[in-house]
C-alpha cells in the first residue's frame, strides 16, 4: 500500500508541476510573442508608410507643370492633350508610380500615363471616386480601391488643379504596394492592412484578401459598393477574419494577433504569428518540468525513509524513557496529592476558625446590646425629663438637651442593628434623600477629623439623590467609610479627604493615603482583615458595610494603588429598580 501511495504521489506532483510550468511557460512565451509582433507592427507601418510618402508629392508636382496646365484649360484641343499624355508617362517612367491621370471638373479622364494601352483610363469616368469628390471639394483626396479599368488594387491620392476658363481638374497618382505584399508573403509573420471599414486590401496571406475583421453593416456594403471600391469581389459572402475573435491560417492553424492604427489613412495594420510553436515550446516545458518534479520527489522520498527508520529507532528509545518517566511521575503525582490534601485540611482549618470568630463576634455584639440598651433608654428619659422641667424662655438651654436626646436614639438605632451579628435580619427600606445621610455622617465624624487634622471636602449637590436603603444603615457605611480615610491619612502634611455623590445614586469616599498593596485588594473586605497597625483595629468596618450595601441590592468597589491613594465606590440600586425587587 506504501508503494502505490508513493506512486500516486509522484504523479500528482508531476502532474502538478507540469500544469504550473505550462501554465508559466505559455505566459511569458506569449509575451514574448506579442512583444516581437509589435516589433513587427512598428516596422510594417514604417514600411507602408514609406512607400506612400514617395509618391506624396508627385501630383503636386506634377499639377504645377504648364502642359498639365494647358490640359486642364483646353480639354478639346488634341495637342494639348497629346503634350499632357506625353509628359505624364515620361514622369511616371521616370517615378516608379503606377499611373498618373488627369481628370477634368465631371470626373471624365482627359490624359492618363497609359494613354497608349488597351486599358487606358482615358475616356473613363471616375466621378464616383471618392478621391475625386474630396480633391474637388477639400483641394486633395486619398482613396485604396480596385481599380475598375485595370483590375489591379492600388492607392489613388489627388490634388485639384485650379479653373483655368474650361473649370477645374484633378491630378490622380496610383500607388500599387505589391512589393510591400511581396515581401509579407516570405516572412515568417503574417502582416495585412485593413481600410477604415476592417476590410483586408493587402496581405501576405492571400487568403485573408478582400475579407472583413468582423461582418460588415449594410450601410457599409451599399457605400463600398456605390464607389466600386472592390468592383468585382462579393463582399457580402466573405467570411469575417475575427468572427470568433481568433484568427487563422491554412497551413499555420491558429494565429496570436496584433493590431495597430495608421492614424493618417484612417488604416489598422495586422501582425500575426502561427501558436503552435509557442504550444509546442511550453509542452516541452511542461514535460521538463513533470520529470524534474518526479525526480525530486523520488529523492525526498528516499530521504524521508531514511528519516523514518531513524525516527523508528528512537522513538524505541524514547518508549522506554517515558516508562521510566511515567512511574516518576506517578510518584511525583502520589506527593502532590498528598501535598493538596494536607492544604485542604489547612484551609478547612481556617474556615473554622473564621467562623468560630464571625460567632464570636455575634456573640459579642448581643451582649453590648444588652449592656448599653438600658443605660441609653434611661438617659433618653432622664433627658425627656429635664426638657419638661426647662423654663419655656431657656431656649438654648432646650435645644442641647434635644440634639443630645437625638444622638442618644441614633445610638440606640445603632445598637439594634448590631444585632445583626447574631441574628440577620433585612430590616424596613425607606426612600431618602442621600445628601442626609452624607450630612449626618459628616457631623459623626467631625470629632475624629478635627484630631486628625484634615477636613472632608464635600459639595452639596443641588437636587435631590433619592436611594431606598436603611437610613441608619446607610450612615453607619457612610461613617465607616469617612473614618477609614481618616485613619489612612493620619500623620500627612497634605492629606485630603473627598466624599462625592452623584446620580444613578452613588457615593465614594476617596482619600490620598498610602493606598493598599495589591495582594491585600481581594481581602480588605473580609472579617478581622485589616492594613492597620496591629491592635488599632479590628478589621470589620469594611465588611459590614459591604454586607450592609448588598443587603440595599447595591454593590461597594475598592480602588486602590500603593502610594496614590484609596476610592471606595458605592452604587445603590435606582429607587424605581430597587422597589420592583423589594415587591
Amino acid at each position: 500500500m506504501t508503494g502505490i501511495r508513493a506512486l500516486a504521489l509522484l504523479a500528482l506532483v508531476g502532474l502538478a508541476a507540469a500544469l504550473l510550468a505550462h501554465f508559466v511557460a505559455l505566459r511569458v512565451l506569449l509575451s514574448d510573442l506579442d512583444a516581437q509582433l509589435d516589433r513587427s507592427l512598428i516596422l510594417s507601418s514604417r514600411a507602408v508608410e514609406a512607400e506612400i510618402e514617395r509618391f506624396r508629392a508627385l501630383p503636386d508636382v506634377a499639377a504645377e507643370d504648364a502642359r498639365i496646365k494647358a490640359a486642364v484649360a483646353r480639354p478639346a484641343d488634341p495637342d494639348a492633350i497629346d503634350t499632357a499624355n506625353r509628359y505624364l508617362e515620361t514622369v511616371v517612367r521616370h517615378s516608379g508610380a503606377a499611373q498618373l491621370f488627369l481628370l477634368d471638373q465631371t470626373g471624365l479622364a482627359i490624359a492618363a500615363s497609359n494613354y497608349a494601352a488597351p486599358d487606358s483610363f482615358v475616356g473613363e469616368v471616375y466621378a464616383f471616386r471618392p478621391y475625386f469628390r474630396q480633391a474637388l471639394e477639400a483641394g486633395r483626396g486619398t482613396y485604396f480601391a480596385i481599380g475598375v479599368t485595370t483590375g489591379r488594387p492600388g492607392y489613388f491620392h489627388s490634388v485639384r488643379i485650379p479653373d483655368a476658363g474650361a473649370g477645374p481638374g484633378v491630378l490622380v497618382v496610383k500607388i500599387e504596394l505589391e512589393a510591400l505584399q511581396g515581401a509579407w508573403q516570405s516572412a515568417e509573420q503574417a502582416t495585412a492592412v485593413a481600410d477604415r471599414d476592417g476590410v483586408v486590401f493587402l496581405s501576405g496571406a492571400e487568403e485573408w484578401l478582400y475579407r472583413p475583421l468582423a461582418p460588415l453593416a449594410t450601410e457599409a456594403l451599399v457605400r463600398l459598393a456605390s464607389e466600386r471600391t472592390y468592383d468585382g469581389v462579393a463582399l457580402e459572402q466573405a467570411a469575417p477574419l475575427l468572427a470568433d475573435g481568433r484568427l487563422t491560417l491554412a497551413g499555420a492553424g491558429a494565429m496570436r494577433h496584433r493590431l495597430a492604427p495608421l492614424p493618417r489613412e484612417n488604416w489598422q495594420l495586422i501582425a500575426a504569428a502561427p501558436l503552435a510553436p509557442v504550444q509546442g515550446a511550453a509542452q516541452l516545458w511542461a514535460l521538463g518540468a513533470a520529470l524534474l518534479a518526479a525526480l525530486l520527489t523520488g529523492i525526498a522520498k528516499i530521504r524521508h525513509q531514511r528519516h523514518e527508520l531513524i525516527q523508528l529507532r528512537l522513538r524505541q528509545s524514547a518508549e522506554l524513557e517515558a516508562r521510566v518517566a511515567e512511574r516518576t511521575a506517578d510518584l511525583a503525582r502520589e506527593v502532590e496529592a498528598r501535598r493538596r490534601t494536607e492544604a485542604d485540611l489547612r484551609a478547612a482549618q481556617d474556615n473554622l476558625v473564621q467562623s468560630e470568630k464571625m460567632a464570636a463576634l455575634g456573640r459579642m455584639s448581643a451582649a453590648i446590646v444588652h449592656e448599653i440598651s438600658q443605660p441609653l433608654a434611661a438617659m433618653e428619659a432622664t433627658l425627656a425629663a429635664a426638657e419638661i422641667g426647662l423654663p419655656p424662655a431657656d431656649a438654648p438651654t432646650a435645644g442641647r438637651i434635644e440634639k443630645a436626646r437625638g444622638l442618644v436614639r441614633r445610638m440606640q438605632r445603632t445598637t439594634k442593628h448590631l444585632k445583626s451579628f447574631a441574628r440577620p435580619d433585612r430590616g424596613q427600606l425607606d426612600v431618602i434623600d442621600l445628601r442626609d445621610v452624607a450630612t449626618n455622617a459628616l457631623e459623626l465624624v467631625a470629632p475624629r477629623a478635627r484630631a486628625v487634622g484634615v477636613a472632608p471636602a464635600f459639595a452639596l449637590p443641588p437636587h435631590a439623590l433619592p436611594a431606598r436603603v436603611g437610613p441608619v444603615r446607610m450612615e453607619q457605611v457612610c461613617v465607616n467609610l469617612l473614618l477609614n480615610a481618616l485613619d489612612a491619612v493620619e500623620g500627612r502634611t497634605a492629606g485630603e479627604v473627598r466624599l462625592t455623590l452623584g446620580p444613578g445614586p452613588v457615593l465614594a469616599v476617596s482619600d490620598n493615603g498610602p493606598g493598599i498593596a495589591e495582594a491585600d485588594l481581594p481581602r480588605v473586605t473580609e472579617p478581622f482583615f485589616s492594613t492597620k497597625v496591629s491592635g488599632e483595629g479590628l478589621g470589620l468596618g469594611l465588611s459590614i458595610s459591604r454586607a450592609i450595601v448588598e443587603e440595599f441590592g447595591g454593590r461597594m468597589d475598592i480602588a486602590s494603588r500603593p502610594g496614590a491613594g484609596t476610592t471606595v465606590t458605592v452604587r445603590l440600586p435606582d429607587v424605581a429598580e430597587s422597589r420592583e425587587a423589594a415587591e
